[in-house]
């Protein structure tokens, strides 16, 4: 009986077994899932890319804008959209180029709702691990600080605040913020209380670990992703919030521009048609930004919750 010879070692048979040996399965990471159901959602990656799109025009504004946001010309008011190649989308009653504006409106609301969401971010994540961790009087106490600020007339009393401190950048900021921490107080208080009591939060107790080691190390990174959605939902509220004050006449500065002071430019113009453009351009980008957000931040609450129907893969 013939015997078969042995394949010789660095035959195409021996690499290809050796190959099959070597490879090794390996897992997608969560990050990398959240990324594959994220890019499944048309809309979620439309409105990323508004948001991408928004935070680059803010952060390149200087570079971006092709004049000065204050650079008047009295003899060339009132040009509409499209009819003078230098101005783009026209200019408005003291020449100001509207194209060059509607950037530096952008870097504004970028500052105001990014800044915001800092301090909101920073004061939830302070009270609602002091109320949900420790309960007792700090428990009692911060939910009746929640109950009082969420009774408040928002808008009216960011305007009352607004008449006492002033205007301005730094002023919008607090004001927004002040009445927006408390919402995302309660989500991190509600998540912390479900977490506090599991067995490896005992475990780590029981092995010596501090109080803020527990809370960062381990309470954390468990209550990190309801947070994000909840933040990606809470900008544009930001940003509609600013365009209100600066709406009314109590938001930024001139001759700063902002969204919001644009668009209130269409209350003095409604009786004239052919002057509208100054409050509906400035409209439709704002409109266009929160819808951006909120789809964004749709599909990121999609891609954080492997249980939803639309987030499997």
């Amino acid at each position: 009986m013939a015997t078969q010879n042995p394949p010789v070692q660095g035959s195409p048979l021996v690499k290809a077994a050796q190959g099959a040996t070597a490879y090794q399965y390996k897992p997608l990471s969560p990050g990398q899932l959240a990324w594959r159901r994220f890019k499944r959602n048309r809309m979620a990656l439309v409105g990323l890319i508004i948001v991408i799109l928004f935070i680059f025009t803010g952060l390149f504004a200087p570079v971006l804008a092709p004049y000065p946001y204050d650079k008047t010309n009295l003899f060339n008011t009132w040009r509409p959209p499209g009819r003078d190649p230098a101005h783009v989308l026209g200019t408005d009653e003291l020449g100001r180029d509207l194209l060059s504006r509607l950037i530096w409106g952008a870097r504004v609301s970028l500052v105001v709702s990014l800044t915001a969401t800092g301090i909101v971010v920073g004061l939830a994540l302070l009270f609602g691990f002091l109320s949900g961790y420790f309960g007792g009087v700090w428990d009692y106490t911060l939910n009746r600080a929640f109950e009082v600020i969420g009774a408040l007339p928002g808008l009216l009393f960011q305007i009352l605040l607004m008449l006492l401190i002033g205007n301005g950048i730094i002023q919008v900021t607090i004001a927004i913020s002040i009445l927006g921490w408390p919402g995302l107080a309660r989500l991190v208080r509600a998540q912390v209380l479900a977490y506090k009591e599991r067995d490896f939060i005992s475990a780590a107790r029981s092995l010596g670990a501090s109080t803020p080691s527990i809370m960062i190390r381990h309470l954390l990174p468990n209550i990190v992703n309801p947070l994000i959605v909840a933040v990606s939902f809470a900008i544009p509220g930001f940003i509609g919030a600013e365009a209100g004050l600066s709406f009314l006449g109590y938001g930024i500065n001139d001759p700063l521009p902002s969204w919001g002071k644009m668009v209130g430019a269409i209350g003095r113009y409604l009786s004239s048609p052919n002057y509208l453009y100054v409050g509906v351009i400035p409209t439709v980008a704002l409109a266009l930004l929160v819808l951006g957000f909120s789809f964004f931040g749709d599909g990121l609450r999609d891609a954080l919750d492997p249980s939803s129907d639309r987030a499997r893969i």
